[in-house]
């Protein structure tokens, strides 16, 4: 026997699977830390926000722009996820424990930002605002980096959609744009920052290019 599939019944699969999506992706990044921020400025898609000090942990990595993310991404995910040395003292009459794979929780932004030697990359993860310096594990992998930083000032453009070439130079001309009619001084070169897994909706999106300043 045939089954008769009627548009409404399509209609509403298709609406039911699009809930559902985004009620995962409102899950997964309603349980992601995210760097704390206050918002000194802000006109249309555009701020300049003021960073509360963080602990990052960073790697250098030599490549096009999204192979060099992934491949940074890839060393980064494997020391948050156990990849590392966790030391925990227990008094001063108890002997110094080590476990070893303490697992990190996952934040966003992924941030990458191009140095001045052609296709030469750091790859950043946030660590999360309950560790110190003291107490973060340290990764294995002498590659990885934690950089701790002080209070920093950028100039953001946010915007959504998926992060292809195209859109990062159309957003960096208008990013460029505000930075010179505001006459601001930045340092350094622009910073990308991606806060959504793989397969998140493009329109559900959220990506930035970002300066900071002096």
């Amino acid at each position: 026997m045939k089954l008769k599939v009627t548009k409404k019944r399509v209609v509403f699969a298709i609406s039911f699977i699009l809930l559902v999506t985004l009620a995962l992706a409102g899950t997964i990044m309603s349980q992601v830390d995210e760097p704390k921020y206050n918002v000194i400025y802000s006109q249309s898609n555009i701020e300049i926000r003021e960073y509360a000090p963080m602990l990052i942990a960073q790697v250098e990595v030599v490549g096009e722009r999204k192979s060099a993310i992934s491949l940074g991404f890839r060393m980064l995910a494997d020391y948050i996820f156990g990849n590392n040395k966790s030391v925990s003292k227990i008094g001063m009459t108890a002997p110094v424990s080590q476990q070893q794979r303490e697992r990190i929780s996952m934040t966003a932004p992924v941030i990458q930002q191009e140095l001045d030697t052609h296709k030469h990359w750091i790859v950043r993860f946030v660590m999360p605002s309950a560790y110190t310096l003291e107490t973060l594990p340290r990764p294995n992998n002498s590659q990885i980096q934690i950089v701790s930083l002080s209070a920093k000032r950028y100039a953001v453009i946010r915007f959504s959609g998926l992060a292809t070439e195209s859109a990062l130079k159309k957003y960096q001309e208008d990013i460029d744009n505000f930075i010179e009619k505001e006459k601001l001084d930045t340092i350094g070169n622009r910073i990308l920052a991606f806060y959504n897994p793989p397969w998140t909706l493009p329109f559900l999106r959220r990506n930035e290019i970002m300066f900071e300043l002096q």
